[in-house]
């Protein structure tokens, strides 16, 4: 029997009580897929992430749900680079290698940012369902959209519904009964990502969007996440579709309606670079034996 020590960590977090929880097993050197697998369903969080050595970065990050593996996702790219940094007392710039390649993060104190692994730009593609049946399937009616649902994939692809008000965004309710007929992505995972820009609500120079993320779980049912770095990734790269005005810099507000506020940094360059930033918080560590 192995013991398998762990951390917990709140990302995009301000609070013990906020952020999107996860799991970071510190070495996972001798775990084969399954036991990663089964240990994501045991702590049952939106991700639990395992290091392991790398020849072309700081660190091998592998990421899974309590369903699959997942080839990227931001909050635990974060709340990993938390880890690692403490681990390897290696300073405030760190590389970490994960499925869909190497992603750089830099830290300031506990606020990390990455960037977006696209090198090749970002990759789009429409839906299969017409707008007006995407509206319907998260309670909503055609004229709360702003423009055409699309995916989007910046690291992992995703579908992206823009909607004219914040309102709406709070009033969306996805219909489990109907979860056969959502898309799937390119990962075999139903998600939507719904966004409104708060008109008129700036803060710290930086527009303001309230964004909602639902997901098919595993055993059945929608779920919805408190904070999701990857599509708040790509909303930088939805901005960069439409031809939005480059720099921008937008605060995305996540997971108050579910009593886990999020803050998320979007920060898309003149360049077309697509940084994403937030606070880790460390709140507890223990041990497992497989």
């Amino acid at each position: 029997m192995a013991t398998y020590a762990f951390r917990l960590i709140n990302v995009f977090a301000s609070s013990t009580f906020s952020g999107n929880q996860l799991c970071v097993f510190e070495d996972a050197r001798g775990m084969d897929d399954a036991t990663m697998l089964n240990l994501a369903a045991q702590f049952n969080l939106s991700e639990t992430t395992f290091i392991l050595p790398s020849d072309q970065a700081d660190a091998r990050v592998r990421i899974f749900t309590p369903g699959y593996e997942m080839k990227f996702a931001g909050h635990p790219t974060i709340g990993t680079s938390q880890v690692l940094r403490d681990l390897l007392k290696s300073g405030d710039a760190l590389t970490l290698e994960f499925k869909a390649g190497i992603v750089p993060v830099t830290a300031q104190g506990d606020a990390w940012t990455f960037t977006a692994p696209c090198p090749d730009g970002v990759r789009t593609a429409p839906p299969e369902l017409p707008a007006v049946d995407i509206a319907a399937l998260v309670g909503l009616q055609p004229d709360d959209l702003l423009g055409e649902p699309i995916w989007v994939d910046t690291g992992a692809d995703q579908l992206l519904v823009p909607l004219k008000s914040v309102e709406a965004v709070r009033r969306a309710r996805p219909d489990a009964t109907q979860l056969h007929r959502w898309q799937a992505s390119s990962l075999g995972r139903k998600t939507c990502y719904l966004f409104a820009f708060d008109e008129g609500r700036r803060q710290d120079d930086r527009d303001l969007v309230v964004a909602r993320y639902f997901f098919a779980k595993a055993g059945g049912g929608v779920d919805e996440d408190a904070g999701t770095g990857s599509a708040c990734a790509n909303l930088g790269g939805w901005l960069r579709h439409q031809g939005r005005a480059l720099p921008a810099s937008i605060l995305v507000e996540q997971g108050d309606q579910m009593g886990r506020p999020c803050r998320l940094l979007l920060d898309v360059q003149a360049d077309g670079r697509i940084q994403v930033g937030g606070r880790a918080l460390e709140i507890g560590r223990g041990t497992v034996n497989v």
